[in-house]
């Protein structure tokens, strides 16, 4: 990648053409992106991660000599041999040739089915190997990843998705060592592991032992005495320089490898330079893109009598794999004397996000975010500058307390890969006439590398384009030109019914299998126009982590179960079945704000059986998981209270069950009060109906959280049959036309006209389209499924609960709770340490108190 750089770089500003470039390259092909190898999983085309325009390679005064390694320099005739006994002569001779994966010297290391993860054609062996062995076999292939870094824990991604069970082992604490704290790499484990993955932290491998009956890898000993049998093992255990021509040649070598350079990336031999993983610059070898194409262009300025120097390596990470969101930047330890740390996580959410400040409180130097990486892009370009107004509003959920607005300066660096500022950008829209990003991408090459700086390049494009008066892109994502309500409506429109299907019809040229953006959308669009089980198939690589199990992860790794109950009504042998289960299964149990009995510490393993033996009861899924319709609040109405005028209650129970499992673009709540005095808090509700001597009157927009909105009033002294159509149609235009994560609140509030021009679509159609919105939602009634009843039917679907892939029947022993107020919660750091009460030990199927 960086010698690709190099010649890009030297072409574009060597104008007289002074100088022709020879690429020997050990490898069959043209420089291709390592940074997204993993995608190579997802599609068999090598050409398709090529590296820039393949016009470069025809370029005259450009060679590229494929499959042919150098294996020999001769510094005083300034020439090179190649394996196939080719001599070329040189003037000035780049070494750049990277880095090779480390293989650590662990007995088995060479066994058949043991594969390193650098190459095309390290993927495509490993491929190969995975499912050759998955035809063969009657079970699940068994793969293990040794190392828990950044490429270990993308491998562990690429098994996921060729079938294959995956374990990953870490020597060290936590995962990410390199780039998180502890804090950070234990909410990464907990995302690792819903994705399907085990983690084994604090692990060493001792042996790999080959399988009896094939000789190829089939189990792995630890250093504690544990095993793992396997069918397959990557390494992914850290890289090596490749300085073995810069050794022949007599070249200083680091301490730890690489050949070693000044600023320049000059060696001690006149004309002889070294950039990419294999240079030692500042006392070390970088193993990251971005430093390596700066060092490029510091050597190509050189060749061309500049005197650029190189700035520092940007060590900014950002994990690339699907449903895991982490990145981490700067002094991400805070290592610098007298730093301090801002601190916010959400244990239940995944969260985990941390910003490192100078001592005046204000200057960022780093941070760490796991679970939610959206500010990454915004935040990094201000390193080392001071943050406006609290820097803990920049931690909190988007919506939360209002983080200040980042206006950065020219000078702020977006894409560190290829050394673009946020002026760059802005010139590209104000002086090139750039209006999409396409177009900012190929003329700055901001995004063009690792990606991660995207939504930030786009950003700042969508403001200057707004400064100057242009219309905005409000494509859902890089996948999509469409927005979401656009791409709803196509979809809808052209009857498609899988992610595939909608990515081969409306997905850009670089849609590939999608991103953590467009795949949840899409499963919400697929599942309102074509329903189908959450797990079925295709859809279930789309969904979000609580969706993929039907549970809501808790800040343990355990899982809650909320039975539906609808408008808060339960009869009393409802409640001994709730009870008897919650007991049975040692479960904490909580009544909701929502009218419902919340019980927490489930296992994954253990959720079918605790679901069966509710479906039997009668009950299912309260979707308390999804973006769908949560709750309808109700108070007791006219049923008992002396005040009520409507049977608050009955409506209740009648609007959850009508629309429970509809998804939508965030989560959906409902209330019912049976009289003015507002007992079910109907105002604060995504809609809520209110009583009223004539009828009803129904109120949209409103929502509690960071942010609370009073809903406004829609209708008023509507009959039951009015509401319920009102409803209908209300909540079908907002699933329709609403932005991804948009609450209703936002929506009627971003809605050109507001309520009175949504008052006009859903009572006096002024689009035209009520029918349509009453048939969709006449879909959703005959549709529906309750998605539980349908897993336990399913043994393909009851394959996702296991603790451990690799394990089926074992369960995850390392649980600890304390009794408090008479039941179990989650033990603290503390007093798992043994400080305080005795811990509540996990033990089976039901929970042990030990002193």
């Amino acid at each position: 990648m960086v010698a690709q750089r190099f010649v890009e770089a030297l072409r574009d500003r060597d104008d007289a053409g002074r100088h022709h470039v020879t690429v020997l390259a050990e490898e069959p092909r043209a420089p291709y992106d390592r940074v997204a190898l993993t995608s190579y999983f997802s599609g068999r085309d090598p050409e398709a991660l090529a590296l820039g325009d393949p016009a470069l390679w025809q370029d005259p005064l450009v060679r590229l000599v494929r499959g042919d390694a150098v294996t020999r320099v001769d510094r005083d005739a300034r020439t090179v041999m190649t394996a196939s006994g080719r001599t070329f002569p040189y003037d000035e001779l780049v070494l750049a040739t990277g880095s090779d994966a480390a293989v650590p010297p662990i007995e088995g290391n060479d066994l058949p089915g043991v594969f390193v993860y650098r190459t095309i054609d390290d993927v495509a062996a490993l491929r190969g190997w995975v499912e050759e062995r998955a035809a063969a076999a009657s079970r699940p292939v068994r793969g293990a990843v040794i190392g828990g870094g950044l490429l270990g824990l993308e491998a562990a991604g690429a098994l996921k998705a060729l079938g294959a069970q995956a374990t990953v082992v870490q020597f060290g604490t936590h995962l990410m060592s390199a780039q998180v704290d502890l804090g950070g790499g234990e909410a990464l484990r907990r995302l690792i592991n819903s994705l399907g993955v085990a983690v084994r932290v604090n692990t060493a491998t001792q042996r790999m032992r080959p399988s009896r009956r094939t000789g190829a890898v089939g189990r792995l000993d630890f250093a504690d005495g544990g095993r793992l049998d396997v069918d397959v093992v990557v390494l992914a255990t850290g890289v090596r320089p490749r300085d073995e021509l810069g050794r022949a040649m007599g070249l200083e070598i680091g301490a730890r490898g690489g050949v070693v350079v000044d600023d320049a990336c000059r060696t001690a031999v006149q004309n002889v330079w070294a950039i990419g993983e294999v240079a030692c610059i500042q006392g070390a070898c970088i193993g990251l893109v971005a430093p390596g194409y700066a060092m490029a262009e510091v050597v190509v300025d050189r060749l061309l009598g500049g005197a650029a120097t190189f700035p520092g390596a940007d060590t900014a990470t950002k994990l690339k794999l699907a449903g895991v969101d982490v990145a981490s930047w700067g002094d991400a330890f805070g290592s610098t004397p007298g730093s301090m740390e801002v601190v916010w996580a959400d244990p239940v959410g995944g969260v985990y996000k941390k910003l490192v400040l100078a001592d005046d409180a204000r200057t960022l130097l780093g941070g760490v975010l796991v679970g939610d990486a959206t500010a990454y892009a915004s935040l990094r370009p201000m390193l080392g500058r001071a943050l406006p107004g609290d820097p803990a509003a920049f931690l909190l959920p988007e919506g939360g307390a209002g983080a200040p607005e980042l206006e950065l300066p020219d000078d702020a660096g977006v894409c560190s890969c290829n050394n673009v500022s946020a002026g760059t950008v802005r010139a590209a829209v104000t002086e090139h006439g750039c209006t999409d990003l396409a177009g900012v991408k190929a003329c700055t090459r901001a995004g063009t590398s690792c990606g991660s700086c995207l939504p930030l390049v786009k950003k700042l494009m969508t403001a200057e384009l707004a400064r100057s008066g242009v219309e905005v892109s409000n494509a859902l994502c890089e996948h999509f030109d469409l927005s979401r309500a656009q791409l709803y409506d196509a979809v809808r429109v052209a009857g498609l019914t899988s992610f595939s299907e909608v990515v081969a019809r409306f997905g850009t040229a670089e849609a590939g299998r999608g991103c953590d953006i467009c795949k949840p959308v899409v499963a919400s669009i697929l599942s309102t126009v074509a329903p189908a089980h959450v797990l079925d198939g295709e859809r279930a690589t789309l969904q979000d982590t609580n969706d993929h199990v039907m549970a809501n992860m808790q800040k343990d790794g355990t899982y809650s179960v909320v039975p539906r109950i609808p408008g808060g009504e339960i009869t009393p042998e409802g409640l001994l079945v709730i009870g008897q289960v919650a007991k049975d299964f040692g479960l904490y149990t909580k009544i909701t704000g929502g009218q419902r009995i919340d019980m927490f510490g489930a296992r994954i393993d253990q959720l079918p059986g605790i679901w069966q033996r509710l479906v039997d009861a009668g009950f299912e899924s309260g979707h308390a998981y999804g973006k769908s319709l949560r709750t309808v609040k109700s108070c007791v109405g006219s049923t008992w209270c002396r005040f009520g005028v409507q049977d608050s209650v009955g409506l209740a129970v009648d609007l959850e069950l009508r629309y429970r499992g509809l998804r939508s673009p965030h989560k959906i709540k409902l209330g019912v009060s049976g009289c003015a005095r507002e007992c079910a808090e109907a105002r604060g509700k995504d809609v809520g109906v209110i009583a009223t001597d004539n009828g009803w009157n129904v109120y949209v927009g409103g929502n509690g959280g960071f942010t609370p909105k009073h809903a406004v009033l829609l209708a008023e002294d509507l009959s039951t049959e009015e509401l319920v159509r009102t409803i209908d149609r209300f909540l079908m235009y907002y699933i329709r036309t609403a932005d991804r994560l948009q609450r209703t609140a936002a929506w009627v509030a971003d809605y050109e006209g507001g309520v009175d021009a949504i008052r006009a679509v859903v009572l006096e159609d002024s689009l035209g389209i009520c029918a349509d919105l009453d048939a969709a939602m006449v879909l959703h009634l005959e549709t529906y499924e309750d998605e539980w009843a349908a897993t336990l039917a399913d043994p393909d679907k009851l394959r996702h609960f296991r603790s451990f892939v690799n394990a089926p029947d074992e369960h995850d022993r390392t649980l600890a709770y304390v009794a408090e107020r008479g039941q179990a919660r989650p033990a603290t750091a503390a007093e798992r340490a043994g400080a305080g009460a005795g811990p509540v030990l996990v033990a089976g199927t039901t929970l042990e108190v030990r002193s």
